[in-house]
């Protein structure tokens, strides 16, 4: 059975607790109640506590994945609009976030005006800018380890003997920041 949330409620899920503190306090500004949690597990806690009717989820974070929390959160708030906010974009997760019932994706840094606006965009935006280059070397080799590491169900030493690399290498090139476009 799944509660109706209240409409001002929002639930920010991040395990860095100045980003949830600075994105908690612009967000209340603008007249939300926000509900913060540091993890997958305590975001259901404190959500089954509070209802919210919008949810921001950070993808990489200690212990689960967002991308675990978002279909636990779409079946107990149907209603719920959530938004996946990572660090570590890529076209894979963007893609595997959607297909788990996210309602829209954004990489960080992105203020608290960029973060209302995908929560409430209902539909689909066909004017979307097309990048006049495309992705670098780098971001092409990030890409194609996001994607090979989804295949692999995050297993580093599978992903590696995929990639025809050593597990260590793979390792240093999944702990730096993804590479900008």
């Amino acid at each position: 059975m799944s509660e109706t949330p209240t409409a001002e409620v929002l639930l920010i899920v991040d395990d860095d607790p100045v980003f949830s503190r600075v994105l908690n306090r612009a967000l209340s500004r603008r007249g939300y109640q926000v509900i913060t949690a540091g993890s997958a597990d305590e975001a259901l806690n404190v959500a089954a506590a509070q209802p919210p009717a919008l949810a921001t989820v950070d993808l990489k974070m200690e212990g689960r994945s967002g991308l675990t929390l978002i279909p636990q959160l779409r079946e107990r708030y149907p209603e719920l609009r959530i938004l996946v906010l990572t660090g570590y974009a890529s076209i894979t997760t963007a893609v595997e976030a959607i297909k788990l019932g996210a309602d829209n994706y954004l990489p960080k840094p992105a203020d608290a005006d960029q973060i209302l606006q995908a929560l409430q965009s209902t539909a689909p935006d066909t004017e979307v800018a097309v990048a006049d280059t495309p992705m670098s070397v780098n971001r092409l080799e990030w890409e194609h380890i996001q994607k090979v590491l989804s295949e692999h169900d995050g297993n580093i030493s599978a992903t590696a003997r995929a990639l025809g690399m050593h597990r260590r290498t793979l390792q240093r090139k999944l702990a730096k920041r993804p590479v900008r476009q």
